[in-house]
Parts: structure tokens; C-alpha cells; sequence
């Protein structure tokens, strides 16, 4: 139909290989990986690959066709849905923003398990108070030796009084 295509050019795909392959390439630059590292992970992840695959299915004239368990693989590497992984990479965000988006998403996600271990261990210890009262002016005590600063040791040791981090 008229329209469906830009002027001289073929209508780009939303899904497509090709997005796989420049999605390959864009992702592992961003983490910093050679060729060879990303088929020692694509190995691992339970495909195996080897660095001259990566580098065709990156470079190559042709470029080496992705089946699905490659994809699902990369998927898994990367830590990104398929159909992210299929996707154009976005526009307007060069590797050292990819990067440092990269990086802030790892922070936030190593943060959201250490609140929720840190929930979790303040929950037990106030359980044990519960069940040992004897025990909560030993338990603040040692929570002031091994902090060692005690404006912390009574900010964790008020969260343990109030059974929660959060």
C-alpha cells in the first residue's frame, strides 16, 4: 500500500533479526565483554557458541541467521525479555548512557535485595527479642560493637524495636 513505505527505503521491522544481531552487539559492548566472553555465557546459559558465531552474527556479510535457542539464550545472558531483545535498540542513547543506565539498574536491584535481606534479619532478631526479652539489651549492645558508630547502631536497633526495615 502507498504510504506503508518511507521513500525509497523498506518499512523497518518492529521484531527482526537484524535488531537481534545490533541488540547482540549494542548489549555486550555496554557490559564490556569481548566475543569470546559473551559465547563462554551463551555456553554457560546452555547453547554453545563459540567467538567467531558472535562476531558473524554481529559483522558477518551474511550475517549468521539466530535460531531461537541462541535467542532465549542471549536473553537469558543479557537479562532481557525476548521481546526486548528483538527490539530496535532506542535511539538517541549512546554506550556510555547505556552504560551508566546499566550500572544505576544492577545498583537499584543489589539495593532491593540487601532492604530485603536487611527486613528480613531485623524481623528475626525481633522475633528472638519477643521470644528471649532478656536478650534486647545484649542484642542492641552488639549491634553498637560491631557497627561501630552509634547513630547506626540505634537506627538499626530502632528498626529491630519496631519488628521492620520498612
Amino acid at each position: 500500500m502507498a504510504g506503508d513505505r518511507p521513500e525509497g527505503g523498506e518499512v523497518p521491522l518492529l521484531y527482526s533479526e537484524g535488531n537481534v544481531a545490533a541488540r547482540v552487539a549494542l548489549e555486550r559492548e555496554v557490559r564490556g565483554w569481548s566475543t569470546t566472553e559473551l559465547a563462554e555465557r551463551v555456553t554457560r546459559a546452555g547453547v554453545k557458541m563459540n567467538q567467531t558465531a558472535i562476531w558473524r552474527i554481529e559483522n558477518g556479510t551474511p550475517r549468521r541467521r539466530i535460531n531461537l535457542d541462541e535467542a532465549l539464550a542471549f536473553s537469558r545472558v543479557f537479562e532481557l525479555p525476548l521481546e526486548e531483545l528483538m527490539s530496535p535498540p532506542l535511539e538517541g542513547l549512546d554506550i556510555a548512557g547505556r552504560r551508566l543506565v546499566q550500572e544505576a539498574v544492577e545498583a537499584f536491584y543489589a539495593n532491593r535485595d540487601a532492604r530485603d535481606r536487611l527486613h528480613h534479619a531485623v524481623v528475626a532478631i525481633a522475633d528472638h527479642i519477643k521470644a528471649h526479652p532478656d536478650s534486647s539489651r545484649a542484642i542492641h549492645e552488639q549491634c553498637l560493637r560491631l557497627m561501630g558508630d552509634e547513630r547506626d547502631a540505634r537506627t538499626l536497633s530502632g528498626d529491630i524495636e519496631d519488628g521492620g526495615h520498612y
